[in-house]
């Protein structure tokens, strides 16, 4: 059976029905269109408001209000649709004024049927593109939405008011952690809610990814002949970046060299190409990210202090998921939905035993270490929840000695013991203090000293 293929929908403005009959003719041999008329500018903004139409073709010079003017109210009920605009020899001064008013093109009567199709197929690409870019960046801008950044305790609440209070700023931010603790995730939701730079570039550069010599061009470009192998113009990343932002992941393994050409675009905002000598003018923020100790690094010359304290005018620290141990049953959660999705499983939770181990273990590859280990037990899984040997060896093992370890005194095993079956109430009653009270047996003025005793989240009373 033949698949069937959307037609796009073509509105042709002009007062002249003669000329719409033959438009429309040309068009309908492709099988491709469906098409609709309008003979004046007043019908044709009457239609657009019943149906949107995917591209106009409109006449300049028409009766009543003319094609600039219809023109500039298609543009301001919607600005996505593509207009070409029809004009005869007279009037190509009006149709590129058209153009400056967000025309994608103009045809000149008579014109070619193979010059209509070209134009017409042009059009509707470009606008297909169009819409592809916009639906990507609102896709983009809900996966990097705080919403989708798990955290409920403390210390990722301060990330999240000091990221809230540099989204619409321009100043350059430095976010620090350990590997794998969320820091492009960060710096992404930073850009993708810009007001000023959401629907700008977003440039990630690792810069412990490659050699200083390629580095430099990475960031940079270069010229034609520059270097062995430039064979011809390569564009920057800066350059790429250029209205939107730049991450800079590891910024502590940049060579001297390399700072010092940063740094020159971070105080003039100009830059040439390797082997240049034009001045490149960019508007970028940069986002930087590091593991390392950068004030460290400047002690021992490794990182120039000029660049330090330029990349740095609003720091931001990630905390390691052992610091933050509250949100593992967030985390594991949302990703148990994931990863269910992706492998096209219904597993329903987390056995307490496989919960225990997780928490109990100090995933030293923080949050992107948690992610493998429950893709890893959603794969392994046979029931209808995770269990402790879905977990990897490493969990089960560490995590167990961790539950066990103590000074070897019985007040310090039991005082472990209490932690834990306090922070399992907690979870199983969803933070409702007089049900966790309920279900061990003891007061809510206990729950409420021991809570505070062993840091442990409470949401509700």
């Amino acid at each position: 059976m033949e698949e069937r293929v959307k037609k796009s929908n073509i509105l042709i403005v002009d007062d002249d029905k003669n000329i719409c009959k033959m438009i429309d003719a040309s068009l309908r041999k492709e099988r491709k269109y469906e098409i609709q008329t309008a003979l004046n500018g007043e019908a044709c903004l009457k239609s657009i408001q019943e149906s949107t139409p995917d591209l106009i073709l409109m006449d300049i010079q028409m009766p009543g209000i003319d094609g600039i003017e219809t023109l500039q109210k298609i543009k301001q009920e919607d600005p996505r649709i593509p207009v070409i605009m029809m004009t005869a020899h007279g009037t190509i001064e009006r149709a590129v004024t058209s153009m400056k008013l967000g025309a994608y093109d103009f045809i000149t009567k008579p014109f070619a049927r193979d010059r209509l199709l070209v134009t017409v197929q042009n059009a509707l690409l470009n606008s297909s593109l169009k819409k592809e870019v916009d639906e990507l960046r609102s896709e983009l801008k809900s996966k990097y939405t705080f919403d989708n950044i798990i955290g409920q305790s403390g210390v990722m609440q301060d990330v999240f008011k000091a990221v809230e209070k540099v989204i619409n700023s321009n100043v350059t931010v430095l976010i620090q952690g350990e590997s794998g603790t969320g820091k492009e995730l960060i710096a992404r939701a930073i850009h993708f809610h810009s007001k000023a730079r959401a629907n700008k570039p977003f440039v990630a550069v690792n810069c412990s990814a490659l050699p200083e010599s390629l580095l430099e061009s990475e960031l940079f470009g270069h010229e034609k002949g520059s270097f062995t192998g430039a064979a011809g113009r390569r564009i920057g990343k800066f350059e790429m970046a250029n209205t939107g932002t730049i991450f800079l992941d590891e910024i502590g393994l940049m060579t001297p060299a390399t700072q010092s050409k940063v740094l020159r675009i971070l105080q003039e905002r100009e830059f040439e190409r390797v082997g240049g000598n034009e001045l490149i003018k960019v508007d970028v923020r940069v986002i930087s990210a590091t593991n390392k100790d950068l004030e460290e690094e400047m002690k021992k010359s490794e990182f120039r202090e000029d660049l330090y304290y330029r990349i740095s005018v609003f720091p931001i620290k990630l905390p390691p998921l052992r610091e933050r141990r509250e949100d593992i049953p967030l985390l594991a959660a949302h990703f148990l939905n994931k990863f269910n999705q992706h492998e096209g499983k219904q597993i329903e939770g987390i056995s307490p035993d496989a919960l225990d181990l997780m928490m109990a273990y100090n995933w030293p590859g923080n949050v992107r270490e948690l992610e493998n280990a429950m893709e890893r037990a959603v794969v392994l899984a046979a029931g209808n929840e995770i269990l402790a040997k879905d977990l990897p060896a490493a969990v089960r093992s560490l995590g167990e000695k961790r539950i066990y370890e103590s000074d070897n005194t019985l007040a310090s095993w039991i005082e472990k013991l209490e932690e834990e079956a306090l922070r399992q109430a907690l979870l199983e009653c969803e933070g409702n203090i007089s049900a966790t009270a309920k279900k061990l047996g003891i007061g809510r003025a206990t729950i409420y000293r021991k809570a505070k005793k062993y840091g442990l989240p409470m949401v509700k009373g």
